[in-house]
């Protein structure tokens, strides 16, 4: 009787010994990777949205500091509103990584307002009282601070994209894609709008 129970229990433990084996060379032949970078890419996305929202955020005071000293730039002044406007106005979420139309849309809406905000600092230019402003000089050197955010959030973005969607087109990932994450598709990427676009924009004076 003792014999069958130890039998029965080096059985079990080779199975168990056999179960951690399988589990150790799966994970070394990469069967975690593309939903691990999957998680990465949503990580980065996150990061991008949330600059975007902190550039979006300084906007207001930003327009109220320069209209303050340059009301005759109505033009410039509207101009920023409206694409800070647009630009909020796109729903983001997890699902435009899956919707490569929407994704180029909130980038050119993000692009139109660099556009404009780098307009705006132009025309301040003129004004010497607000360039000495130092309310002013605080928010501009957050705005370039900024802008540095989001081009490394952007560069950061666009490598994780890269690495997943090569995990899914290349061996083994390809395997592990066919037979366990079928539902996971390539994600859409940032594409340049603008020569230089990917360095962020000169707001210095």
């Amino acid at each position: 009787m003792h014999y069958v129970s130890t039998a029965v229990s080096g059985r079990f433990n080779v199975r168990l010994a056999a179960m951690a084996l399988l589990a150790l060379l799966l994970t070394g032949c990469g069967i975690n990777n593309i939903p691990t970078y999957d998680e990465q890419v949503k990580a980065a996305w996150s990061q991008v949205e949330n600059q975007y929202q902190r550039r979006a955020d300084l906007v207001p005071n930003l327009v109220e500091t320069v209209k303050g000293f340059a009301r005759q730039e109505q033009e410039t002044l509207t101009a920023v509103i409206e694409a800070r406007s647009k630009a909020t106005s796109i729903q983001v979420d997890e699902s435009i990584l899956n919707n490569p139309e929407k994704l180029q849309q909130f980038q050119q809406a993000q692009g139109e307002l660099s556009s404009a905000l780098s307009r705006l600092m132009a025309v301040s230019e003129r004004y010497p009282d607000l360039k000495s402003n130092q309310n002013f000089l605080a928010l501009q050197s957050q705005l370039e601070g900024t802008e540095n955010r989001i081009a490394v959030a952007r560069r950061d973005f666009i490598q994780a994209v890269e690495r997943y969607n090569t995990e899914i087109r290349t061996f083994p990932g390809r395997l592990w894609h066919s037979f366990l994450y079928s539902d996971m598709e390539l994600r859409a990427n940032f594409e340049a709008t603008a020569p230089n676009a990917e360095e962020a924009p000169q707001v210095e004076f």
